[in-house]
């Protein structure tokens, strides 16, 4: 069982703590949530950028304030926790028409119907087929490299999810490099602001491009699919369809393909773990879904507003102030999932906070269980001696991206 870096001291209090903490170690929480967790699981911390905002650290508090309506997901709030984010940014956000995740109340219950559709599980079983196709390509390439090694964040974890996307939304995949390359841009805090919006404006300006070119010639896919639809009702908010189009592009590959690449780490750095796996692939689901929990890459994505005084784990949040459910502290809260710093793949528990929860909980979550059960099926059937070319010290990972993941993994077999 790969051991995960000993928690620190930390101090009898987290003032001079930004939240949320960069990740020391991809095996383990920063020591100041499980702190945090155990002494004030709701507690006023410093976000990143330097306002306040109210951090969750447990489960049971999670889910609630993730289902009650008197936390708002419109990001144009004030108050509204952004990270990192100064004036420039958040006045973008109130230039912009909101994409699903930042809408509330019937507004986001009408844009999640029209989507819904795309992602049932009958569409989801025909897809199945074409995805393994795609998966069987690229591991076909992988096992063509003449030093038997690769980058797998280049030679799967990222063109699997890309790929999918692309086909399912209706993107060409020859633009790949362009959209990954503006979504990189916008996961990582490190961009500076100004290039940051820059990836904005460009990636929402080629999706204008591309729903106007879909209206000349539509196809069989989302996009066109969506088109037709709201041109039907009358509604056809082209602002508002980009930002549906950028939201899908965006999430639909950067997070799958970060869970990937640290499902390979997590399996192949336990692999009492991988051989119960290999033994019984009937424990894949299962696998994906304990992997899910143990990485819990998407840190503050469950970010809200209060919109009036609401009493959550016996303190008062104000209207107006911000609040930030931690899925990885939720997700490691010993109260919810027993010894949580351990891989279990038999565990068996789908109430993690991996996908969100409540009417925000992620509606592309089957179609995300769906490319990794079947990336880890398969690259571990036809790749068995794979192995990391490095210790796993020396593995690039992305301590302070908003998508937390490996930025290149060095493999061998």
């Amino acid at each position: 069982m790969t051991e995960a870096v000993p928690a620190t001291t930390v101090p009898a209090e987290l003032d001079d703590v930004a939240f949320p903490v960069a990740r020391a170690c991809p095996f383990a929480e920063p020591a100041e949530y499980a702190w945090a967790r155990e002494r004030s699981p709701v507690r006023k911390v410093r976000v990143r950028g330097g306002e306040e905002a109210w951090w969750v650290s447990r489960l049971a508090e999670g889910r609630t304030v993730l289902a009650d309506p008197r936390f708002s997901s419109d990001r144009r709030r004030d108050g509204f926790p952004l990270p990192g984010a100064d004036k420039a940014v958040r006045e973008r956000f109130r230039s912009q028409p909101p994409s699903m995740i930042g809408m509330d109340g019937e507004q986001h219950a009408a844009e999640r119907r029209a989507l819904i559709g795309e992602f049932t599980v009958k569409r989801l079983a025909a897809l199945r087929p074409r995805v393994q196709e795609i998966v069987d390509g690229f591991i076909d390439d992988l096992l063509a490299a003449p030093d038997r090694s690769a980058d797998l964040v280049r030679a799967l974890a990222l063109p699997v999810p890309s790929l999918v996307i692309c086909e399912l939304l209706g993107v060409p995949y020859a633009d790949h490099d362009f959209f990954q390359n503006c979504t990189a841009k916008l996961v990582s805090r490190s961009t500076p602001d100004d290039e940051r919006g820059r990836a904005v404006d460009d990636l929402r300006g080629y999706l204008s491009d591309l729903i106007t070119r879909k209206e000349a010639e539509p196809g069989d896919d989302l996009f066109s699919r969506q088109l037709a639809r709201r041109r039907e009702q009358g509604e056809l908010d082209r602002p508002g369809l980009v930002s549906m189009a950028f939201l899908l592009l965006a999430a639909g590959h950067e997070t799958t393909a970060n869970m990937i690449s640290l499902g390979v780490v997590g399996l192949l750095s336990n692999p009492d773990q991988l051989a119960a796996l290999r033994a019984d692939p009937g424990r894949t689901p299962m696998a994906v879904e304990e992997l899910l929990r143990y990485f819990a890459i998407v840190e503050a994505a469950t970010a809200r507003v209060a919109t009036e005084d609401v009493e959550i784990g016996g303190v008062t949040v104000a209207a107006g102030e911000g609040i930030i459910v931690s899925g990885l502290s939720a997700n490691r809260d010993p109260a919810a999932f027993p010894d949580p710093a351990t891989l279990d793949i038999a565990r068996g528990a789908r109430h993690h906070l991996a996908f969100g929860y409540g009417p925000h909980q992620c509606l592309g979550q089957n179609l995300a269980r769906l490319e990794l059960q079947i990336v880890f099926d398969t690259l571990f059937r036809r790749v068995p001696t794979l192995r990391l070319a490095v210790p796993i010290d020396e593995v690039t990972f992305k301590p302070d991206a908003v998508i937390y993941g490996a930025a290149e993994l060095p493999v061998t077999w």
